[in-house]
């Protein structure tokens, strides 16, 4: 982290002696020939008054400059809101905006089951849709499709198939804006959704799952470095076609840290801890993982941008006494985790 932190810090030492070079007074030019001052001297015309009117127009530019802290390279606030990969970010826009996003989460390897070649490959796509009838509060319709691919892998069927997954609702309001003078963002989302697969097992039900998120964003330093911090919990319930209930849980603490490195492109690292559990409330643990990687966010213009994570699972552990000892928790969670998030606003 020493590593991103370092360089961002020189560019702003750099961008501070650019401005005060920027802001010094030119030196000033004579006055010219035939004019006459407080001492009654050619060139030297009494201009104390405009001078100093002069230089409050300076310090109130100067001063509107340095309000500018986080904004983009065309004075607009930076948007937080999909700028940390996984992690989501505080934001939630203004009256009338409109959005629309493909978002796609690649979930790769589970614990193979015997001699022989293993895949478990599912691709998750998102197709959204989000409005904000007032300032602070977005609305978001979402469909699901899904491809999966499993093959010679512990307790789960050999599976080959693509489909339509479902559609959810998200709500999300913004308690907080940050901002230079005031850095800290806050929002709360709730995102019910009915999915006709189960997320691991890949086999058909009736699920409905409530996802709770608190979302948090910081400017570190203004302009420059932004931390978000995501806690989920995610209750589901439903029945798997055949009559069996299904109940689970999840939860999450996702953190980020970005900073620029061009005008309109953040990169910085992700660190997710995720836990597992069998019932609907947090009842049973399952699973648990730890996950690190990067993310990366570019904006191409005002309005169309891109952010990608990769998360891979370096620490985790299963319950089952069965895999006691066994490295990484992946019944219910992945080795790896791609994410590729387009948007267009208008």
């Amino acid at each position: 982290m020493t590593g991103i932190i370092e360089p961002i810090r020189c560019l702003s030492a750099a961008a501070g002696v650019l401005m005060l070079v920027l802001s010094t007074p030119a030196p000033a030019r004579a006055a010219p020939s035939g004019k006459f001052g407080t001492e009654g001297k050619p060139g030297t015309e009494d201009r104390s008054g405009s001078d100093r009117d002069g230089a409050r127009e300076a310090g109130k530019d100067e001063g509107r400059q340095a309000g500018t802290s986080g904004k983009t390279g065309d004075g607009k606030d930076v948007d937080t809101e999909h700028l940390f990969g996984f992690t989501e970010g505080a934001d939630a826009g203004e009256k009338g905006e409109q959005e629309a996003v493909v978002d796609t989460v690649s979930r790769i390897g589970k614990r193979r089951d015997g001699p022989g070649r293993a895949a478990y490959r599912v691709l998750d796509t998102r197709l959204a849709y989000q409005f904000n009838p007032i300032d602070r509060l977005s609305l978001e319709l979402s469909a699901f499709g899904t491809l999966r691919r499993q093959r010679n892998v512990a307790d789960l069927d050999d599976k080959s198939y693509g489909t339509f997954d479902g559609a959810s609702l998200e709500v999300k309001y913004q308690f907080l804006k940050g901002s230079a003078e005031q850095p800290l963002g806050l929002a709360l989302e709730v995102r019910p959704r009915f999915t006709r697969v189960l997320p691991v097992e890949g086999r058909g039900a009736d699920i409905v799952d409530v996802e709770s998120l608190l979302q948090l964003d910081v400017q570190v330093v203004p302009d420059t470095l932004w931390y978000g911090s995501n806690i989920s919990i995610e209750p589901a319930a439903g029945r798997e076609r055949g009559g069996r209930g299904y109940r689970s849980s999840t939860f999450l603490w996702s953190n980020a840290l970005v900073g620029r490195v061009g005008k309109n492109t953040y990169l910085g690292p992700e660190v997710r801890y995720l836990r597992g559990y069998e019932g609907t409330f947090l009842n049973r643990l399952e699973s648990e993982a730890l996950t690190v990687g990067p993310a990366l966010h570019h904006r191409f213009t005002e309005k169309v941008w891109l952010t990608v994570a990769y998360a891979g699972q370096v620490w985790g552990r299963d319950t089952d006494p069965a895999l006691a000892g066994r490295a990484l928790g992946l019944n219910q969670f992945e080795r790896h985790n791609l994410r590729v998030k387009f948007g267009m606003e208008f």
